[in-house]
């Protein structure tokens, strides 16, 4: 038996180092042809997590029967729990730590009077940075290519200040309409929505991969800043927070076109820092490291895949998109008023090793 309750609260690992747990956990992953080798970028996260980030795979319902069965000793086809191996100690082994889980705090009225632009506001980063806005008292103009995204994200937010566009960033009259829809004063930009490569090494990339990759990465999020300058300039400052990546301080986490982008994301970043600081806006960019997002990386270089894959033995564990927009609204508020011209690592320690 465990040593103590597991509870909806418990982290995956909890569960898994349960003997009760682990038989009910890994039943339930058998059943979709898995192992709990699935869990390893998610294991710090409590298990009711899952219910969020499953989209639907994983339900509140069964969540609540595998607490109740864990509560009941009730394990897969009746069979006992399995026993600590041999040789080792359980009543005297020390209990291993228990890592606490970060909570968002919301700081209200940090936004309020501000108008905010928050482009791939439908999912993943630039969703919970649009939330984390709205619910902190901001007016957000939530951009996003899917208009069910945001049907979706607008209906989560009741009461909330937001205004709503599907637009592509990479058009000039997609790009027109995101600003007509912020009105005469711009506070805040998030240049969030972006694109992965398939990680194709330079002698492997192809025309078509490079070209899709910079329009969206760079060319959109060059777009939409150039856009957004004057209104900033006129009203005597903002900020803008641009998405750069690890991708943007090392070669070893993407293909040549991602790696390239988001390096140019982060000249982009410094050299509209270095002009319009003056003139009261500061332009600084969120290097993000794994995080839980909708955007999958898919591999169509076996040299890719085997470089890539290698590099990341050493990445931390991935995090919530919650923790990302926590560092995108402390640049994009006046709690960033000193911060300009900075790539910010937001990355669990990545760039460190």
């Amino acid at each position: 038996m465990g040593t103590s309750p597991l509870t909806a609260d418990s982290s995956i690992a909890t569960w898994l180092e349960d003997p009760i747990g682990n038989a009910l956990l890994t039943d339930l992953l058998a059943q979709g042809g898995q192992t709990p080798d699935a869990f390893r970028p998610v294991r710090k996260l409590a298990i009711k997590r899952l219910v969020k980030l499953s989209q639907g795979a994983f339900t509140q319902d069964m969540l609540d029967d595998l607490v109740r069965r864990a509560a009941a000793g009730v394990v897969p086809g009746g069979t006992a729990p399995a026993e600590p191996p041999a040789g080792t100690d359980a009543a005297a082994s020390a209990p291993a730590p228990v890592l606490r889980e970060w909570t968002e705090r919301i700081d209200q009225g940090r936004f309020t009077g501000k108008t905010i632009i928050v482009t791939g506001a439908g999912s993943g980063i630039g969703r919970a940075t649009a939330s984390r806005i709205a619910r902190e008292g901001g007016r957000v103009i939530a951009v996003d290519v899917s208009q069910e995204r945001l049907d979706e994200f607008v209906a989560a937010h009741a009461g909330a200040d937001i205004v709503s566009l599907t637009a592509d960033i990479t058009d000039d009259a997609g790009v027109a309409r995101i600003i007509e829809a912020a009105g005469a004063t711009i506070d805040g930009l998030a240049n969030i929505a972006g694109i992965m490569d398939d990680m194709t090494p330079v002698g492997d990339v192809s025309d078509a991969v490079w070209d899709r990759v910079f329009r969206v990465n760079v060319t959109g999020t060059m777009k939409l800043m150039r856009a957004a300058i004057p209104a900033m300039l006129a009203q005597g400052g903002g900020s803008i927070v641009n998405t750069a990546s690890e991708a943007a301080l090392r070669g070893s986490a993407a293909g040549a076109a991602y790696t390239a982008s988001k390096h140019a994301v982060a000249g982009l970043t410094k050299s509209s820092a270095f002009m319009y600081g003056p003139s009261g806006i500061r332009v600084n960019a969120v290097a993000p490291g794994p995080t839980i997002t909708n955007i999958q990386a898919s591999f169509a270089s076996p040299l890719g895949a085997e470089r890539v894959q290698t590099a990341m033995a050493v990445m931390p564990d991935p995090v919530e998109a919650d923790a990302l927009a926590a560092s995108i609204t402390f640049l994009l508020s006046d709690d960033g008023v000193n911060v300009n011209g900075v790539i910010l690592a937001s990355d669990g320690g990545w760039s460190a090793a």
